[in-house]
């Protein structure tokens, strides 16, 4: 889960910053990961050496301000904690890990360790066929082949997540084996603080917000981590296609590529989907738009009342979104990117609709069991929802008319700027 900066370049490393940011507890998040199999036909080391080594450098700030940007984004992690929990009346365990604030160089590892262990059971059932009768990779020349592919891939995977690396501001990284950690990637957020000319403190504390009501969803949720992983990973296996599908996949994607580059389109995923497929991702999607929609929704709630430049920020933010270049446009498109902003849009309209109907803690009932969790057709009209959780029909607006949410605390005292 993360939130999208919608930037271009960000800064890394010791000549870019003075020293590499904080990546204390990102190396816990993967471990070992996957299979031998996953291993063998991507390498995975090569893919982060990849995408340390293309990810774009950023702003320059010396050795002083790394450390208090550091500082800065520790404290507004803390900072957005009982606001959040006092506004979704959800509330972390004691023992949730705490934030951690990294570099570019330190998400494309957390991220490529989190993909290792996903796309490990796809790996397998693409490579089926190729392996001995004992389940290892060809001996002799066909294993060096193999070996050659695995650079191919992970170098594939590293640029990807290059690409990807200057785009996040703060993610909640599942890590579907390791541990689940808040992060806060330091040169993009510093990046596009700058270029939007906004306060840095209340912009941190403005994408804090976001990506704290993320962690709180998954550690007061105790379900719902394992659920999406366990729904990623089996759609993603269901889409592979066997050695057998392969050639056929192939020559369909050359077929249908332009379709991939349309307005609306989810991505190279839609070129592919069968209807139950197709069915299968959209009830991930709408999982994926309520959890996005459910945090804008609380940053722009606490936000009014304790971060007095949250309407310039919003403002500026979004006219940077609106103002993508033509190629990063596309290459957006392409990945699903621009699906990602619609899951923001739409889950916000649900979530305020809901609440607005039935209350904060009528809304609350999406999190009782993985049964309650609305629909693509229910994230489209709420009303829906509200009619099989609750029994009754959503009031005649079908949209909200005043606020449903409780007000955070004003006894935190504020959290000092450090400067960038």
């Amino acid at each position: 889960m993360s939130k999208r900066s919608d930037a271009g370049s960000a800064p890394r490393g010791p000549g870019d910053t003075g020293g590499t940011v904080d990546t204390g507890g990102t190396g816990g998040t993967g471990g070992a990961g996957g299979s031998d199999g996953a291993s063998t036909y991507v390498d995975w080391e090569f893919a982060k050496a990849t995408g340390r080594r293309l990810a774009s450098p950023g702003p320059r700030v010396s050795r002083d301000e790394a450390a208090d940007v550091v500082a800065s984004l520790r404290a507004v992690a803390v900072a957005a904690r009982e606001p959040i929990a006092a506004t979704s009346l959800l509330v972390s365990p004691g023992d949730a890990p705490e934030a951690v604030v990294v570099d570019r160089p330190g998400w494309i590892d957390a991220n490529v360790e989190s993909m290792r262990s996903l796309m490990g059971p796809v790996i397998e059932k693409i490579t089926a066929g190729t392996r001995s009768k004992d389940g290892t990779p060809p001996a002799g020349p066909a294993n060096a082949v193999t070996a050659v592919g695995g650079k191919v891939t992970g170098g594939e995977a590293g640029a990807l997540m290059a690409f990807m690396s200057s785009k996040v501001l703060g993610q909640y990284d599942l890590a579907p084996e390791g541990t689940p950690r808040l992060m806060l990637v330091a040169p993009n957020l510093v990046q596009v603080e700058r270029e939007l000319g906004v306060d840095p403190h209340d912009f941190r504390l403005w994408v804090a917000m976001h990506e704290e009501t993320h962690r709180v969803q998954f550690t007061a949720v105790p379900w719902l981590r394992q659920h999406l992983i366990d729904s990623s990973r089996a759609l993603t296996t269901d889409l592979a296609p066997t050695p057998d599908e392969l050639r056929d996949r192939l020559q369909e994607l050359s077929r249908r590529l332009p379709e991939a580059f349309r307005s609306g389109s989810r991505g190279l995923a839609d070129l592919f989907l069968s209807p139950q497929q197709r069915a299968e991702v959209s009830r991930i999607t709408a999982v994926m738009s309520l959890l996005e929609g459910h945090a804008d929704v609380m940053m722009d709630e606490v936000g009014p009342q304790v971060i007095p430049t949250v309407a310039q920020i919003r403002e500026r933010f979004q006219g940077r979104r609106n103002g993508v270049s033509g190629l990063d446009k596309v290459l957006r498109r392409l990945l699903g990117m621009e699906a990602k902003m619609r899951q923001y849009r739409d889950g916000a309209v649900f979530v305020r609709a809901v609440v607005a109907d039935v209350g904060l803690e009528g809304f609350n009932a999406v999190w009782s069991s993985p049964e309650s969790l609305p629909t693509a057709a229910e994230i489209e009209v709420p009303r829906q929802w509200v009619e099989r959780v609750h029994g009754r029909t959503l009031g005649p607006a079908g949209s909200p008319s005043s606020s449903s949410f409780p007000a955070p605390s004003s006894s935190s005292p504020p959290q000092p700027a450090v400067g960038t």
